[in-house]
């Protein structure tokens, strides 16, 4: 049985087989979250379908990083109205430690909605 889309791409895993991971570690490992799979170890799907495909998953990135700094900002201001600075070094903070996961799920939703599998 197939595992649901929702949870496929949660997991990480890949369009196709939704069995297979699409990163080769785990994101706990937060030396190597960057590196991927170039074929799925389960169902052998092409994780990188031309050169130069993950481009566009910058945009999707970008997003979720304007939506983290929207919500940094919100929290602030509506539980503690501080300085500032305060605001900048949060949103800085906050997007250094949300990096890890912007990167990894920006290239999953990507290669689901446009890597053609």
């Amino acid at each position: 049985m197939q595992r649901n889309q929702l949870v496929a791409i949660g997991q990480g895993r890949c369009p196709r087989c939704r069995e297979g991971f699409i990163f080769k570690y785990p994101l706990t490992n937060l030396v190597r979250f960057s590196a991927m799979n170039k074929i799925c170890p389960n169902c052998e799907a092409n994780f990188e379908p031309e050169p130069g495909f993950y481009f566009g998953a910058m945009y999707v990135s970008y997003g979720f990083t304007i939506l983290l700094f929207i919500l940094v900002w919100a929290a602030l201001r509506f539980f503690f109205n501080p300085s500032d600075l305060t605001y900048i070094i949060a949103i800085i903070i906050a997007a250094a430690l949300f990096t890890p996961i912007s990167f990894r799920y920006s290239r999953i939703l990507f290669l689901y909605w446009f890597g053609g599998l």
